[in-house]
């Protein structure tokens, strides 16, 4: 029987071969020792006896025991040699008493290369078995700043809390997330009766999706099931039933779909207008046909105690002003209810509304969860850098705006000096940031931007002022209707204290809200932004797309708004980008160089300052609580700048 079983293996091993070389890919094992030979290793570990997956064992560790595998690991041996007598003893042992010794391997990067126990691991592939005992050698290579070396070093401190090696991300704050999903805090230690659960649960997840077609995503299952406890909590997820998770995975599947890809694939960044259907509407005088679309805005906070949810409740009005006839729309209030977000969508639901703007990228998670629960409800979430294809997420590119502001400030500051206060670091705020101190660089060469971030309780305004002299301040974009500060937008303080509103960027909501209604009403929904349910969509519009925008005040001088608005129909037209040409970060790293332009996921997920930039970091401790929740929903770059200045400190 087990030479039957030897003929098979060799027939999936010499399938294996053949397709890596069709492919032009390397048709053997690979071997650690030559995988290390441009690696520094700065120390070994010995991890004792472990329990190891069996699909991450990868390679052998030389090169002389490499050539009788092929890529899976099957044998290439033809049969009747001594190798197939041994492979097929193995066999037979394996599958009657167990295996009794443990394998002795080498792990680098979590991949684990044989030094002893090769014929055992082909076996146990050939059976698919989950695991196998074996002696661990870790290799730890030296810090570096590739994605890899830095995913590597969060895992091992995940592994030490954990003890767990199965888990594969492929992204940066991965493996930090999934504790904190977990109820976790990083460090804190996992008992037994906690691995075991997770064990259980992930591995079912596992089995059902690679049953629905994961493995031939761009995903891995571990990226997978940290996504899924971003719709559902832990919680619920280690009670569902066998049929029950089934379930929420096809649910959620189409989400799998879109995640990994980059996020520029799925940006629409101007609006497309329709004039064939906006020209029969006309002739027929029949403005827009179907059904009166209700649609609902969800807010955390009331306009008069936010100056965002004001911002966005002018866009209503605009809604409620250019579609009067067709188009109902209502506000609900999350401070008003005394409800959770999700028994406010629940709500909502009920309610009877079409369309959901979610204007809020706290509520990102329960925005997805309820478009997965209501396929028939378009939701959009106002927030960036996050791919989905049940709902639908906006922005704007405010940082066009910015640059245009940083003009006008680097043209008016006397002694070069301007002060930047921005709420929190968090995706878009040093895009904004960077782009306001290139534009003051642009006029003024000598301009210096000092970083003044509100959200820092020990960072002082007044005291950056005075110890500066600056009299030209970038201040927050709309004023709050409740607070008594009216300091807003860009403005100058006179010598008595009083100061003078020089230009504000400005957001215009109601242009984005109008265009998306228009293309539901005219049965645009799709068009321009494909028609596949699989893809993700998300609008990030600027001054071409007016959603975005500079008002100057008439305290500009005349030849200062004539540059600006030069400028300004550059930006319009794309013939200028404010992040294109050469761009120098503080610490002297070539972001851009000349001839090229940022990509949009390189602005999106910016994470340093630019060389005209003046201050730090905050210490995430000493955030206001507020600003800590925001700062609780980023991932990648933005987190991980913030966890080394907190490190350094």
């Amino acid at each position: 029987m087990s030479e039957l079983e030897y003929k098979q293996a060799l027939k999936l091993g010499e399938k294996a071969y053949r397709s890596a070389v069709a492919k032009g890919e390397y048709p053997y094992l690979p071997a650690l020792d030559d995988l290390l030979s441009p690696v520094k290793i700065v120390r070994e570990e010995n991890l004792g006896i472990v329990e190891i997956p069996i699909d991450q064992i990868v390679g052998t560790k030389t090169a002389g025991r490499q050539n009788a595998f092929a890529v899976n690991f099957m044998p290439l041996m033809e049969y009747g040699s001594e190798f197939a007598t041994k492979w097929s003893n193995l066999y037979d042992f394996q599958t009657t008493e167990g295996n009794r010794d443990p394998i002795f391997v080498y792990e680098f990067l979590n991949r684990f290369y044989v030094q002893e126990g090769n014929k055992r691991v082909s076996v146990y592939k050939y059976l698919n078995s989950p695991s196998i005992e074996g002696k661990v050698i870790r290799l730890v290579p030296r810090k570096s700043d590739s994605k890899e070396n830095k995913i590597y070093y969060e895992f091992m401190e995940f592994y030490k809390a954990t003890k767990i090696n199965y888990l594969i991300f492929t992204q940066l704050d991965a493996y930090k997330t999934l504790v904190k999903a977990v109820g976790k805090t990083w460090g804190e230690v996992w008992n037994q009766e906690e691995r075991n659960e997770f064990a259980c649960t992930f591995f079912l997840f596992k089995k059902h999706y690679a049953e629905r077609g994961g493995d031939a995503l761009d995903i891995s299952p571990a990226d997978a099931f940290l996504f899924f406890l971003s719709v559902y909590t832990y919680d619920e997820v280690i009670k569902f039933t066998d049929h029950e998770l089934k379930t929420a995975i096809d649910q959620v599947w189409n989400e799998f779909m879109v995640q990994g890809k980059e996020p520029e694939e799925a940006l629409v960044l101007d609006r497309i207008e329709y004039e064939e259907n906006g020209l029969i509407n006309k002739l027929l005088s029949l403005p827009y046909s179907g059904k009166h679309l209700k649609v609902a805005f969800v807010h955390e906070k009331v306009a008069e105690h936010s100056s965002w949810t004001y911002s966005h409740e002018l866009g209503r009005a605009h809604l409620d002003e250019s579609f009067s006839d067709a188009v109902t729309t209502k506000a609900y209030y999350l401070d008003q209810t005394g409800m959770t977000i999700e028994q406010l969508m629940n709500q909502v639901i009920e309610d009877g509304n079409d369309i959901i703007f979610t204007a809020n990228q706290k509520f990102l998670a329960e925005s997805l969860r309820t478009a997965l629960e209501h396929p028939h409800v378009k939701i959009l979430n106002c927030s960036i850098n996050r791919s989905f294809s049940a709902i639908r997420t906006y922005y704007g590119r405010m940082y066009e705006a910015k640059f245009l502001c940083g003009m006008v400030a680097g043209i008016m500051a006397d002694n070069n000096k301007i002060l930047y206060s921005a709420y929190c670091p968090m995706f878009g705020s040093f895009a904004d940031i960077n782009a306001f101190a290139l534009g003051a660089r642009m006029v003024n060469p000598r301009s210096e931007i000092y970083v003044h971030w509100m959200a820092d309780t020990t960072s002082d305004f007044e005291k950056i002022v005075k110890e500066h002299d600056i009299s030209i301040v970038s201040y927050t974009d709309i004023v709050r209707l409740s607070s008594e500060d009216r300091r807003f937008g860009l403005y100058r303080i006179e010598e008595d204290g009083s100061t003078t509103n020089l230009a504000f960027p400005m957001w215009n909501w109601g242009e984005f809200y109008e265009k998306i209604i228009r293309d539901i009403l005219e049965g645009n929904w799709n068009r321009g932004v494909g028609q596949k349910s699989k893809r993700s969509v998300n609008y990030w519009w600027g001054i071409s797309g007016d959603i975005v925008d500079l008002f100057l005040s008439g305290n500009v001088p005349d030849d200062v708004r004539t540059l600006v608005e030069a400028m300004r129909k550059e930006i319009f037209t794309e013939s200028f980008h404010p992040f294109q040409g050469e761009i120098i970060s503080r610490d002297g790293a070539v972001m851009s160089k000349k001839g090229e332009v940022l990509t949009p996921e390189q602005i999106i997920t910016m994470d340093w300052y630019v060389n005209n930039v003046v201050g730090d970091m905050p210490n995430p401790e000493n955030l206001t609580d507020e600003a800590k929740s925001l700062m609780a929903l980023q991932e990648g770059p933005v987190a991980s700048v913030l966890q080394e200045a907190q490190a350094q400190r």
